[in-house]
């Protein structure tokens, strides 16, 4: 597998691609919202549906199961809390249990959680054909977080959850739930992988695994549908092309961080060197959704949100600066600020040349993170300076309250137009150095200008910790080059993933001799940024180089227990 195809896969959402829906059969009559909690909530299997049409596209090596079953809620949310206390630690898993006014928790047995994904094994879905050979049969990861919908009318109207779960190898807790009243898709969107069938028509049965039925007291309720698989050819403009005003559509023309074309759902789109995170983002406004039953034939050729339709991925918008530029004396009061941390680099390998680099020369590319552990926002707003690709930057300081009570010049944002750029970067965010074995700089990224924005949940348990964070993506956080102001914010809880392998940003190893390197990651490099601690913001990971030139190879040791190269 290439480093390219490895990135893709990596940074692909897995949110389902499936609309939100509002009432389902089989669920009515249920208790009210404001009925008595129970001391754990009643969850089923339900299908929004009794058949399903799945689009295999040409081209794509197979059909992704998207079959429209839902784990409902009922009497309470299905909630957990899931971290490590290190990376030398395991994750574990709590579900948290409310009684009235007291909480209680139950940490799951072990083998159920392995990362921040989902609950292992979860569910398992069988294919049969028309002759009645079973041609799939596989389990797959729940994560309570996928795109959902509310069951029932008194339900909350929105969901107090994150969007998705965390596939960052380095992220440290997460928080899972099931609202009470809502249902959450049990289709693992791209953590699973296609199914190679040919076009006709299928049974599918899919049912809770019997460990979790025990576990969580679900009925043994199997669901049977009848599933039709048809073959389509990616047309632009036909159907199956993105809606105006879809995320596919806009985020090519703000950022270069394209979704899905007019086709394919696993067509990987390329980075900008930003990690592209299909259909990540915090609750939003969004378009009235159809419901699922109603969508059936009509499979969606991308996940998103557009006209007439929803999978809950939204794209947060944009966030807007202050009328104007800050006045008056700058001042940074006793208040507290965000705490800026680096993650060790991962997502690391050698590339030849791709994306505008000399080729023939061995590059090293990698993946990089700086978080916010709070418990403050970092936000920066820029202003333009009039007539010039550039923005006088500004961190702004805020009360328990909530309101502005200082700020503090912090550098610039300068205007990017290079193609996959085009947004407006704020200036020595992070530093990226490759290192020798003595820890002493060997070669230096030239990525110091960032666009932030909320790309990974590192961990929502942290105080403060915002789990509907805005400017999740790069179309919506960075604004335009006719922009007069722009506002950046890294939230707490959420981290920023940069992918160096653009000109410039990996590191040249081609005349390197073999041996041990460590790839430093340095947040607020320059200290312009005010944070609780300057203390943590350097990460090392170290990497082996072997090989001959024109042929190098990276080797990548587990860190702790993290094993990601």
């Amino acid at each position: 597998m290439t480093t390219r195809q490895h990135r893709n896969r990596l940074w692909r959402s897995a949110l389902a691609a499936s609309a939100a829906f509002t009432v389902v059969a089989g669920v009515a009559g249920a208790a009210p919202v404001g009925g008595t909690a129970q001391s754990a909530p009643k969850l089923r299997l339900i299908a929004a549906s009794t058949s399903v049409t799945l689009d295999k596209w040409e081209g794509e090596s197979g059909v992704y199961l998207d079959l429209g079953t839902y784990i409902t809620a009922d009497g309470g949310p299905l909630e957990f809390n899931v971290t490590r206390k290190s990376y030398k630690d395991p994750v574990v898993a709590k579900q948290v249990i409310r009684e009235g006014k007291k909480t209680r928790t139950r940490t799951l047995p072990a083998g159920l959680v392995k990362d921040f994904s989902g609950l292992r094994d979860f569910i398992q879905v069988t294919l049969t054909d028309a002759s009645g050979k079973e041609v799939v049969k596989r389990t797959e990861t729940f994560c309570p977080n996928n795109a959902s919908g509310r069951i029932r009318p008194d339900a909350p109207a929105n969901s107090k959850y994150p969007e998705s779960c965390p596939i960052n190898p380095f992220t440290l807790g997460s928080v899972w739930g099931v609202e009470n009243g809502w249902a959450s898709n049990t289709y693992a969107g791209y953590y699973s992988s296609p199914v190679d069938v040919p076009t006709g028509e299928y049974t599918a049965k899919v049912s809770v695994t019997k460990r979790y039925r025990d576990l969580f007291n679900l009925p043994d309720e199997p669901k049977t549908l009848k599933v039709s698989v048809r073959e389509r050819k990616p047309e632009g403009g036909g159907v199956g092309a993105p809606a105006a005003g879809s995320h596919d559509s806009m985020a090519s023309g703000h950022s270069g961080h394209s979704g899905h074309g007019a086709g394919s759902p696993g067509q990987a789109a390329r980075g900008t060197g930003h990690a592209y995170h299909e259909g990540r983002g915090a609750d939003a406004p969004a378009p009235p959704a159809l419901p699922y039953a109603l969508k059936a034939g009509r499979t969606m050729a991308h996940p998103g949100d557009g006209p007439g339709h929803t999978d809950g991925s939204r794209i947060a918008p944009a966030l807007s600066a202050n009328a104007k530029r800050p006045t008056g004396r700058a001042s940074v009061p006793n208040v507290p600020k965000p705490d800026l941390r680096s993650l060790p680099a991962w997502d690391i390998g050698i590339s030849d040349g791709e994306d505008g680099d000399v080729p023939g020369k061995d590059y090293m590319v990698f993946s990089a993170n700086v978080w916010n552990a709070g418990p403050a926002p970092l936000v920066v707003d820029g202003f333009r300076s009039p007539g010039k690709d550039l923005m006088d930057a500004y961190q702004y300081f805020y009360d328990a309250a909530g309101k502005q009570v200082g700020y503090s010049p912090t550098g610039t944002m300068e205007w990017d137009p290079r193609v996959g750029h085009e947004h407006w970067h704020f200036t020595d965010f992070a530093s990226y150095r490759l290192l020798g074995a003595d820890q002493k700089e060997i070669v230096r990224s030239g990525k110091e200008a960032f666009c932030l924005a909320n790309t990974d949940a590192i961990d929502y348990t942290v105080k403060n910790a915002n789990w509907h964070p805005g400017n999740t993506d790069l179309s919506t956080a960075c604004g335009l080059q006719s922009s007069l102001s722009v506002r950046e914010v890294l939230d707490v809880g959420s981290g920023d993933t940069y992918t160096q392998y653009r000109p410039g940003q990996s590191f040249d190893v081609t005349d390197l001799p073999n041996g041990t390197y460590y790839i430093q990651v340095i947040a607020n490099p320059e200290k312009r940024l005010y944070e609780s601690n300057l203390n943590n913001n350097v990460a090392l990971r170290k990497v082996v180089l072997s090989g001959t030139a024109g042929a190098r190879k990276v080797t990548v040791p587990p860190h702790e227990l993290i094993n990601a190269p």
